[in-house]
């Protein structure tokens, strides 16, 4: 696992992101832990040699073969790792863990520390430098990885775990252990690098937007290989690959579809994935009788932000209005720019008793007030403030469940807030009743009067 750019920024002040391909642009936060994270990896590895026995013929023999299957697997899949590695989200997950963590259970820590060092150099030298990784981030992954081993080494040392074999029943409790303690430094450490980079952001949504799945799975595969070795030839790891090859390209086909509904300038969705997700949510609402909301948002005077500071830091303003929707919404909801400065979101799985139009509106006046506390700092021309937006809202069941009457509602309810004076937000009030001809109203009234 490896860490990779930056979750979505807060609300408030945004700065240019710091230069990300040099150590001294990070924040002074996460600058710090990165340089912690290396020096324990270093005074674990050097505590490692000190402690350890000289290597045996047979554990040099298996750490070449592990650095030689590893370096057959990157080979075999260079080009899908450039590529998986280019478009990654919030960070990307190798599968060289299947060949670290099967070290971790096999080695002394000395041998596994020099699996770690040769498939993190091969990796850099065939991937993370031809897909444009600066150099600290393959640095500190690698780092994380070697604590993670040398956690391995330590409960393995607790409980006497390299005493006979690992495919035996009562190791399959320890290798199940190994592999949660492994997980749990190398992910901790990774998230939380990148939690730091990005306050305001969620832990969660960045742990899960890096496929911790993928991750455990690709560690399982490692489990097998390493009691493969341990207990039987060990030319029959290299069955491992294949499998391995299948995960990564159908891993690929994921995040290209994920690429594919995302809106290029802002890291939203589109809007033909925005409409789709959008009808699946308010179905499944239908079906659950919850309420939903559409809001739609439209940045005030954006044309003469374009005209005073030109297009690149338009550009930057859209960019920080979509990090205030990121912000601003749950994980379950649904942000989209819509086209030019116009913003779409659905909320969704409402309590229909809850007011969802009290609620929907909440959510609109934190965006209101998020983007009205902008100071955006852009690259061509300095500092931009004094942006404001518009919004317009409309709920489930009042303006009907389908999408495009919500969408029509809350688009009339923007024409009353720009009408209004515009930095404000308008919710659709609910369509009359209708009466049929010839029915009486009640109280004897006549409607229209």
């Amino acid at each position: 696992m490896t860490s990779g750019p930056v979750a979505p920024r807060p609300a408030g002040r945004r700065r240019r992101a710091p230069d990300a391909r040099s150590l001294p642009g990070l924040p002074v936060r996460p600058l710090l832990l990165v340089l912690v994270v290396e020096a324990a990896a270093v005074a674990a590895v050097v505590g490692g040699l000190l402690a350890g026995a000289p290597p045996a013929r047979a554990g040099v023999l298996l750490c070449g073969l592990l650095v030689l299957m590893a370096a057959v697997h990157t080979e075999l899949s260079v080009n899908a790792e450039r590529l998986r590695r280019r478009i990654a989200a919030t960070r990307y997950i190798n599968m060289t863990s299947v060949w670290t963590f099967a070290a971790a259970l096999l080695l002394p820590p000395g041998l596994a520390t020099v699996v770690v060092v040769l498939i993190y150099l091969h990796l850099y030298l065939r991937v993370a430098r031809p897909s444009g990784t600066p150099p600290h981030r393959q640095v500190y992954s690698a780092a994380t990885v070697l604590l993670a081993v040398h956690a391995v080494a330590g409960l393995l040392a607790l409980v006497d775990g390299r005493a006979g074999s690992l495919a035996a029943p009562q190791n399959a409790a320890l290798v199940l252990g190994a592999l949660v303690v492994y997980t749990a430094v190398n992910t901790l450490l990774v998230v939380s690098v990148l939690r730091l980079t990005a306050p305001g952001s969620r832990f969660l949504a960045i742990l899960l937007g890096g496929d911790i799945g993928l991750e455990l799975a690709t560690l399982s595969i490692g489990g097998l290989v390493a009691v493969v070795l341990a207990d039987s030839s060990p030319w029959f790891a290299l069955l491992a690959v294949l499998p391995l090859l299948v995960v990564e390209q159908t891993t690929l086909v994921r995040q290209l579809e994920a690429q594919v509904d995302t809106d290029a300038k802002t890291g939203l969705l589109n809007p033909a994935a925005w409409r789709w997700r959008s009808r699946q949510m308010l179905e499944r609402d239908t079906r659950t009788d919850r309420a939903a909301a559409v809001l739609i948002v439209d940045l005030d005077h954006f044309k003469a932000v374009n005209d005073r500071h030109g297009h690149l830091a338009g550009d930057d303003v859209l960019q920080a209005v979509a990090d205030v929707l990121t912000v601003e919404v749950r994980d379950q909801d649904l942000a989209g720019r819509f086209g030019g400065e116009e913003f779409v979101v659905t909320l969704g799985g409402m309590r229909a008793d809850d007011t969802p139009a009290d609620r929907a509106r909440e959510v609109a006046e934190r965006i209101r007030r998020g983007v009205r506390a902008l100071q955006v700092d852009t690259a061509t021309a300095g500092r931009v403030t004094g942006m404001s937006v518009s919004v317009g809202v409309a709920t489930t069941p009042d303006h009907g469940t389908d999408l495009d009457g919500l969408l029509a509602a809350a688009d009339a309810a923007l024409y009353e807030a720009k009408h209004a004076g515009r930095d404000r937000v308008a919710v659709r009030r609910p369509a009359p009743p209708v009466v049929a001809e010839g029915s009486t109203p009640p109280f004897g009234l006549s409607y229209g009067t």
